[in-house]
C-alpha cells in the first residue's frame, strides 16, 4: 500500500499570505489566506514595502490556521513547498525564509516553485503576477527564454494606478474592465515599442 503524500506549500508572492496542505498532489486538505485588499486599496494599489511588512505578520497566524485545519501538526507533512518567483521580492523573501525554517526545524525537504512551471511544452506565457509582466518562450521544465517584459510597471499596477486618477475603487482591473465594456473606442492606440 502506498503511504500518503502531504505537502505544506506556502505562497506570499504579492499581497497575500497563503498556505494550503496538498495530499498527493492534488487533494485540499486545508487552506488559509489572508489578504492585504483592503491595506492597499487605500492605496489605490499594492505598496510592496507595506506588503512585506504584513506578510512577516500574518505568516504564523496563516501557518497556526492551516493546521488547525487539517487538524495536523508541521511534524506529520512530508514536505514544505513555497513560491520563490516570480513576485514581489520582500513579499517572496517572507514566505521563503518562514518555509527555510520550517524545513530546517522539522527536518523536510524544501521544495521551491516557479509560477510557470507545470505547463505543456512548446508554450508562450503571459506571465502577469504581483511587479512583474513578462513574455516567456518556455521549451521545457526550466528551459525558458524571456521574450520582453516591462520596464517600468507591471500590468496589474497600471490598471490600479488608472482606476485611482478615474476615482474607481480598488482592485483597478475589474472595474476598468467593465467601464471599458460599455464603452466605444475613440482612437487608435499607438503600436508599442519592439
Amino acid at each position: 500500500m502506498k503511504k500518503d503524500v502531504y505537502i505544506l506549500a506556502i505562497e506570499s508572492s504579492c499581497d497575500e499570505t497563503s498556505m494550503a496542505i496538498i495530499k498527493n498532489g492534488t487533494d485540499n486538505i486545508a487552506t488559509t489566506i489572508l489578504t492585504q485588499m483592503d491595506t492597499h486599496a487605500a492605496f489605490g494599489g499594492v505598496v510592496p514595502e507595506i506588503a512585506s511588512r504584513m506578510h512577516s505578520e500574518n505568516i504564523t497566524m496563516v501557518l497556526e490556521d492551516v493546521l488547525n485545519k487539517a487538524n495536523m501538526k508541521v511534524e506529520d507533512v512530508d514536505a514544505i513547498a513555497v513560491t520563490y518567483a516570480p513576485g514581489l521580492l520582500g513579499s517572496l523573501l517572507v514566505g521563503i525564509e518562514a518555509a527555510k525554517t520550517l524545513a530546517l526545524v522539522y527536518n523536510k525537504p524544501l521544495i521551491k516553485v516557479n509560477h510557470l512551471q507545470k505547463m505543456e511544452f512548446p508554450l508562450l506565457a503571459l506571465v502577469i503576477s504581483g511587479g512583474h509582466t513578462e513574455l516567456v518562450l518556455m521549451e521545457d521544465d526550466y528551459k525558458f527564454k524571456v521574450l520582453g517584459e516591462t520596464l517600468d510597471d507591471a500590468i496589474g499596477e497600471v490598471y490600479d494606478k488608472v482606476a485611482r486618477v478615474l476615482d474607481l475603487p480598488y482592485p483597478g482591473g475589474p472595474n476598468i474592465e467593465k467601464y471599458a465594456e460599455q464603452g466605444t473606442p475613440s482612437y487608435e492606440l499607438p503600436i508599442p515599442m519592439n
